[in-house]
């Protein structure tokens, strides 16, 4: 299947959605930062009944916590991105490269049709998947896409 028909046809789900970490809107900045280094993770979704209220990640800590100042005392929902963008369980590959690339996003929630939380997709995740299924495009690309060979390359 060529590379643009595949990514149009497969689902997020063929990434490797990752079970969410999720938190309380009241734990501490502190609190949170310690679980996402003891879960090995790159963002937390921040949970309140059920429902999806923000996310967290790396980024905010530099930005929102160390760069502007925050107390590791404070709640969680004083920095988190609140109402994060998510993708839906039944987009497309296509859709999460496209949506992740235009937002500047490195994770992304997935939710179900009823709303209920399904994951977390990463970045991470999608290069894993492109280098899998496009080995040869991949590894083939030039390290600047608009390279030209002014003559022919090897024997």
């Amino acid at each position: 299947m060529s590379f643009r028909r595949t990514l149009s046809a497969d689902r997020v789900g063929a990434l490797g959605v990752s079970p969410a970490v999720s938190v309380e809107p009241t734990e501490s900045i502190g609190q949170v930062i310690g679980r996402m280094v003891a879960e090995r993770v790159g963002c937390v979704l921040v949970m309140s009944d059920d429902r999806l209220e923000g996310i967290f990640t790396e980024r905010d800590v530099l930005t929102r916590v160390l760069g502007a100042g925050a107390g590791l005392q404070e709640p969680i929902r004083s920095v988190m991105t609140s109402n994060p963008s998510v993708l839906h369980s039944d987009s497309t590959v296509a859709d999460v490269v496209r949506r992740m690339h235009a937002g500047g996003f490195r994770h992304m929630p997935v939710v179900e049709s009823d709303g209920a939380v399904a994951g977390v997709v990463s970045i991470k995740r999608v290069a894993e998947y492109l280098v899998e299924h496009f080995p040869a495009t991949i590894f083939n690309l030039p390290p600047d896409p608009g390279q030209r060979l002014s003559a022919a390359e090897g024997a």
